[in-house]
């Protein structure tokens, strides 16, 4: 019987298995890299003033920029700065959706100076707080337009205008008003860095106290605005106060002329005039009945006299508006100060034609003491009228000043040379 062999099962390896690497976790990103969850805001609205779409979308503007400039290591004061930017925007946006007032007061209707000026401030405040929030190459981006800024709301000979052309000199920014030499070489990047940390206080506080002037030159424009509306709301009482004075009393104040030709008179009033008649004291002629002109004037003059009188005077005032137009220039402030200054022509239109009948009547004016037809008073009244111009053109000038003042943003004077 053959023998059968069989074969023993391999022995196990006696070598150490290959060495395996080791699994390490991969390193934490560094603050900076890591991808910032932020819930953007809605702008909210729409609202019915375009002010306050103006405020929404600036709102919302800063809010995004101040989530993405705060910097990658913040200091232990930065959580200051962050809550009060979410107080100004909060703020801004009340102002831009005019939330009830606090305490409620009655009675508050005109209310659209206080909230832009509320908009306003909270706005420049947010701004000011991201310039101290933000790194330094956010700052250095927006020197450019901080210097621009700074030059059309400080004066020139302003300390801190001056202070802040010097920073932008040393940033090596142009200044049209004073340009680099072709020789100047400008700094590195880490000497501009170091530039701003060094010197963000005063950039910050400058830009601050401009946009702080900024505001004073509005208030200025509304507050004289203001004063022109009161005085055209004035004007107008007055001349329905005199047209209603004119219906209930025609004989207190006529607008009525007596011209006198060979001993007969005639009463002129502006929407009648009376029959030939022979004042008192004259000489009897026939045919002429012989009246007290005191009479005949009552009889003459009409209820619609005055009104009629400054309609036309409006009228000429109207059209004086109309050629003031060409001289109105286009303007972004919200205040309508334009509008205010064309309105106060229309009532004062309306007075002077009554003003300067009267003095025509009280015989002011030598040889156009007696007009002789309705038409005559008429045309007078609408030169008288149109002649409120004289008076209203200073209005006007003074008003083409604060406009100017405002858009100061548009042509910032140029500084003097640096000695």
């Amino acid at each position: 019987m053959a023998a059968t062999t069989t074969t023993p099962p391999p022995a196990p390896s006696l070598a150490a298995p290959p060495p395996t690497e080791p699994v390490t976790a991969p390193p934490p990103a560094p603050p900076h890299e890591e991808a910032a969850i932020f819930e953007v805001s809605t702008v909210g609205g729409p609202v019915w003033v375009a002010w306050r779409e103006g405020t929404l979308t600036r709102a919302a503007e800063l809010e995004a920029l101040c989530a993405w400039a705060k910097p990658s290591r913040p200091e232990k004061n930065d959580k200051v700065l962050s809550t009060a930017i979410e107080r100004h925007l909060a703020a801004a946006r009340d102002a831009a959706r005019a939330e009830k007032l606090k305490p409620h007061r009655k009675c508050r209707i005109f209310r659209n100076g206080p909230l832009i000026e509320r908009a306003t401030s909270n706005l420049d405040a947010v701004e000011a707080h991201l310039l101290n929030l933000a790194d330094a190459e956010y700052v250095l981006g927006q020197m450019p337009c901080l210097l621009r800024h700074v030059q059309c709301h400080l004066p020139p000979n302003d300390p801190r205008r001056q202070e802040f052309e010097r920073i932008a000199r040393k940033l090596g920014i142009k200044d049209p008003d004073h340009p680099l030499l072709p020789k100047d070489k400008g700094p590195s990047r880490p000497e501009k860095m170091a530039t701003i940390e060094e010197e963000r206080r005063k950039i910050v506080s400058i830009v601050r106290s401009a946009s702080s002037a900024a505001l004073r030159e509005h208030v200025r424009l509304r507050s004289f605005r203001n004063v022109v509306a009161i005085t055209t709301i004035l004007m107008a009482l007055l001349a329905i106060g005199l047209a209603i004075t004119g219906i209930f009393r025609p004989t207190l104040v006529p607008m009525c002329f007596a011209p006198e030709e060979s001993g007969i008179a005639t009463v002129v009033c502006p929407t009648a005039q009376s029959e030939p008649f022979i004042p008192l004291g004259g000489q009897p002629q026939s045919g002429v009945a012989v009246r007290d002109i005191d009479d005949v004037v009552e009889d003459t003059v009409n209820a619609a006299d005055l009104i009629v009188v400054e309609l036309v005077g409006l009228t000429a005032a109207a059209i004086a508006t109309a050629a003031a137009i060409r001289g109105i220039k286009g303007s972004s402030e919200r205040y309508g100060l334009p509008v205010s200054l064309a309105a106060l022509k229309l009532p004062t239109g309306a007075i002077t034609a009554f003003l300067g009948l009267l003095l025509m009547r009280g015989q002011f004016v030598p040889g156009l003491s007696a007009l002789d037809t309705s038409a005559q008073i008429l045309a007078w009244a609408l030169v008288f009228g149109y002649a409120q111009q004289l008076f209203t053109r200073l209005v006007d000038q003074q008003g083409q000043t604060v406009l100017n003042d405002v858009r100061g943003a548009d042509r910032p004077k140029a500084s003097p040379s640096p000695v």
